[in-house]
Parts: structure tokens; C-alpha cells; sequence
């Protein structure tokens, strides 16, 4: 495997990420310094769960492939129909401090990170490249993560809900993830 295909693949895997920065930065419309907890939770999932894949090999690899994308599904959808709540009926200052609770950030990883877990595999016939390849899978996804939330605090500028926006984009987020595993 060679290196521009681990870039190309850390990039397309960090996506989900970077989406989910974009609405974090929506919410907040201001530079948060808990953006680079977010970054680095984002980017330890991203490159621990190649090497769970990889060491779980192919014993678990159908049943994770087959499950993955209804994990996001649920967890995205939970976090999105939530946040759309907490914005219809909680005080706005509740709301931008429940975006940044450990828990919360902890889910999003996990749902992002769930079809990450198999491209572990692709690196059973190149043990050398794994290693290298999951720093650069976490190093990208981290700040692809910082990107997307300097983009979404931004765009967040504009006077509008953006809780129900950002709500909305997770729940798609998760319907993509899902149709996408269904499909692929």
C-alpha cells in the first residue's frame, strides 16, 4: 500500500469528523479551546480503531461490516434528535456547555469511528505500513476536526438556530453513513 493511498484514505475517513467540527463551530460561533479535545478525541478514535481492526482481523470483520453502519445510525440520529431538543426547549448557555460534555464528545467519536474499524484489514497483508499509517489516519482526522469547526464557527455568524441545523446535520450524517454501508 503505498502512501498515497493511506493519505487519500485518512482524508475520505476524516470527513465525518470534519462534519461534525462544522457543527460544533455552528453552535458556538466563537474560537472554544475544548475544539482541540474534540480534535484529539477524534483523532485517537480514528487511529485506534485501524488497530483494533487489524488485530481482530477477519474473525469479527462480517459482523462489524454488516453492524457499523447501524451503529452510527443510532448514535448520529440519538446526538442529532437531541440536540434539536435541548434547542427547542433548554436555555441557550445549557446547550453550548452540553456540546462539549466529555460523554458527548466520546459519542460523537464512537459514531464516527465505527466504519473506520475495518479498513484495519486492508493493512492484514501490509504489517509494516500499519503503524504509519494509523499516526497519519489521526494526525488528519485531528485536524481536519480544527478546520471544520473554524469553517462552521464562521458560517455560524449568521443569526439563525443553528442547534436545530447542526441537529439535523448529524441525523443526515448518520443516514449517509448508514446507506453508505448498506450500499457498500
Amino acid at each position: 500500500m503505498d502512501w498515497l493511498t493511506i493519505i487519500t484514505m485518512a482524508i475520505a475517513l476524516a470527513m465525518d469528523c470534519c462534519a461534525v467540527s462544522v457543527v460544533q463551530g455552528l453552535l458556538q460561533k466563537q474560537w472554544h479551546p475544548r475544539v482541540l479535545l474534540l480534535a484529539l478525541i477524534f483523532g485517537i478514535f480514528h487511529a485506534v480503531m485501524p488497530l483494533i481492526g487489524y488485530f481482530v482481523g477477519s474473525l469479527f470483520a462480517s459482523y462489524m461490516q454488516r453492524y457499523s453502519p447501524w451503529i452510527a445510525l443510532l448514535l448520529l440520529g440519538f446526538l442529532g434528535s437531541k440536540m434539536i431538543w435541548e434547542s427547542l426547549h433548554e436555555k441557550k448557555d445549557e446547550i453550548s456547555q452540553a456540546n462539549w460534555k466529555i460523554s458527548n464528545l466520546l459519542l460523537l467519536a464512537l459514531a464516527t469511528s465505527v466504519d473506520v474499524l475495518a479498513t484495519g484489514l486492508l493493512f492484514v497483508p501490509y504489517p509494516d505500513r500499519l503503524l504509519p499509517a494509523v499516526l497519519t489516519i489521526g494526525l488528519i482526522t485531528a485536524s481536519f476536526s480544527i478546520v471544520g469547526y473554524v469553517v462552521g464557527m464562521l458560517i455560524g455568524k449568521v443569526k439563525m438556530n443553528m442547534e436545530v441545523v447542526g441537529g439535523i446535520v448529524l441525523i443526515l450524517l448518520g443516514v449517509k453513513i448508514f446507506i453508505e454501508g448498506l450500499c457498500f
